[in-house]
């Protein structure tokens, strides 16, 4: 899964619809709007994609409100070399605050409904029960990675070992519901064309 960046043409947008304005300490409503769209981008990102509008709306807010408070004049901000860069920085940031803030919001990179579809978890969970092992999840992660940053970052960039996360869902899916994840392996068997094997006994 691939991160999605804001590029500068667009952002370049933002400067020509507003050519007048002045370099004010404070992002006008019209300015605020704008970057809110931008950020719409990002909506197929990975765990964005699985918020609802309501959530990806205070997101958005967040996302902006910082980018604001740390570059309080927007036309400079824009105009910025590596403008692309830095949204994209404090998308991910926020992103990574969100799931060290709350273990369940792992559950927006890895829904319920999929894990089910996966057999990593049985269906019927009631909300405790899925709250149980997302906090597991998460503790097994933080053992297995070193910050919340490089795992959200290596999810990103395709470098996660997805065969090593699926053993810790399964592991705590085990521990909490006795729940067993079973491969099966199936075997194919082709059955000759009648015709062929006629044909084959002439020869």
């Amino acid at each position: 899964m691939k991160k999605l960046l804001l590029c500068l043409p667009l952002l370049a947008l933002f400067a020509a619809a507003f050519p007048g304005c002045s370099k004010q300490r404070q992002w006008n409503h019209d300015q605020r709007k704008a970057m809110r769209e931008a950020l719409r981008d990002y909506r197929k990102m990975v765990y964005l994609d699985d918020l609802t509008d309501a959530e990806f709306v205070l997101f958005t807010d967040q996302v902006a409100g910082t980018l604001e408070n740390a570059y309080p004049v927007y036309v400079e901000f824009i105009q910025m070399e590596g403008v692309d860069d830095t949204v994209d920085m404090v998308v991910v940031t926020e992103i990574v605050d969100e799931l060290n803030a709350d273990a369940r919001n792992m559950r927006h990179i890895f829904p319920y409904n999929l894990l089910v579809a996966q057999g990593v978890l049985p269906a019927g969970l009631d909300h405790d029960q899925q709250r149980a092992f997302y906090n597991c999840f998460a503790q097994k992660v933080n053992d297995t990675y070193q910050t919340m940053d490089q795992f959200f970052n290596a999810i990103l960039a395709d470098t996660t070992d997805m065969s090593q996360l699926s053993q810790l869902q399964s592991q705590c899916a085990n521990d909490l519901f006795q729940w067993v994840v079973t491969e099966i392996d199936i075997t194919e068997t082709v059955t000759p064309d009648p015709a062929q094997g006629a044909a084959t006994a002439n020869q």
